[in-house]
């Protein structure tokens, strides 16, 4: 039986408010506000998930920028009194970030770097370990490169150590490698204690749920695709538009079609992993681009939902708005209160 993350359930993202903006022009007193909160908790979710870059607290010598702190404390202040617990997850820290391979080369070579990751959670634990029972830390967004999970185990493990000294009862996240994909799980050593989930993405299949996706290098503009469809055509369509890299995910599953079947399949393994280690499994990001058909999204979330929901997932939507996949956007309005059922 997996273990569950009590009070972590469902969610949905906060997206694009103290992450992936420059602080300087970033809207962070309009993008997301108490009203927002208060919305959110109508959604019937039980966590929202509030990804940070270090910029928002640290400038880029490394100084505190406190008055970046006030916004995640009022986050935290307003999911407490709409009884939502909060997973804090640093998206960006200074020397690594997953969309930018120039930028995060050298991060697990460059001990004064993997230093100031470990600071930053210190501060971070200082302050907001006193909420162990609401919030929830995630140690870093989408590890890429296969090639470096045993540097990103090292450092996992110094900085639970790190935070432990400061906030023994927090939950702490940790994903693996290849953008935190469910096949990675596998590369994690065991957890360090009781309060570790073991975190994942899931975007599969990632031509549906990405189609017409501009950071996405060969995917042209106006590609469409619908959904259901099989494994095999995901396989295909992406190595003749994109890069069959990206579909090796799913390659073992090639003679199944995209359902509910599908995901549980696909889920497997990352689920006996985490029983057998006695850890909660969670899946910090899941969503569909605002490109694709909205009915033809509707049944994806409909799918995946299905899986989450036989093995007891806790999961949290990417997006709550704008970011190319909000769900409370003007594209998904046609099926937005089903959507809401089945996150």
């Amino acid at each position: 039986m997996l273990r569950k993350f009590e009070g972590f359930t469902k969610g949905i993202n906060l997206g694009g408010w103290l992450s992936q903006v420059k602080p300087e022009n970033s809207g962070h007193d309009t993008f997301i506000t108490k009203e927002d909160i208060r919305t959110i908790k109508t959604f019937g979710v039980d966590h929202v998930r509030l990804p940070i870059d270090f910029e928002l607290v640290e400038d880029e010598a490394g100084n505190v920028r406190e008055e970046g702190y006030r916004y995640i404390d009022d986050c935290i202040s307003w999911c407490l009194e709409n009884n939502l617990n909060l997973v804090l997850d640093l998206h960006k820290t200074a020397g690594y970030v997953f969309d930018d391979f120039e930028y995060s080369a050298d991060f697990f070579h460059n001990e004064e770097l993997m230093d100031r990751f470990i600071n930053l959670w210190v501060r971070l634990a200082k302050r907001y370990g006193k909420y162990h029972k609401n919030v929830a830390f995630e140690l870093l967004n989408e590890i890429v490169r296969p090639e470096d999970s045993e540097g990103w185990n090292d450092l996992a493990a110094r900085a639970i150590r790190r935070i432990r000294e400061l906030a023994p009862d927090t939950w702490i996240l940790v994903g693996g490698t290849r953008n935190n994909s469910i096949v990675s799980l596998k590369e994690l050593r065991a957890p360090a204690d009781k309060k570790i989930v073991f975190n994942f993405h899931c975007y599969e299949p990632l031509i549906f749920t990405h189609q017409a996706a501009y950071w996405i290098e060969g995917m042209p503009s106006d590609y469409r695709i619908d959904y259901p469809l099989t494994v095999q055509q995901c396989i295909d369509e992406t190595k003749r538009l994109v890069d069959g890299s990206f579909a090796y995910p799913i390659s073992h599953l090639a003679d199944m079609e995209c359902s509910a079947q599908f995901f549980c399949s696909f889920f497997t393994e990352a689920v006996q992993i985490a029983e057998n280690y006695d850890v909660p499994l969670y899946c910090g990001e899941y969503g569909v681009i605002d490109q694709a058909n909205p009915e033809a999204a509707l049944r994806w979330y409909q799918d995946i939902h299905a899986a989450f929901e036989h093995y007891g997932i806790g999961r949290a939507v990417w997006t709550y708005k704008k970011m190319d996949f909000g769900i409370t956007d003007a594209h998904y309005s046609p099926v937005f209160q089903e959507i809401l059922e089945n996150l």
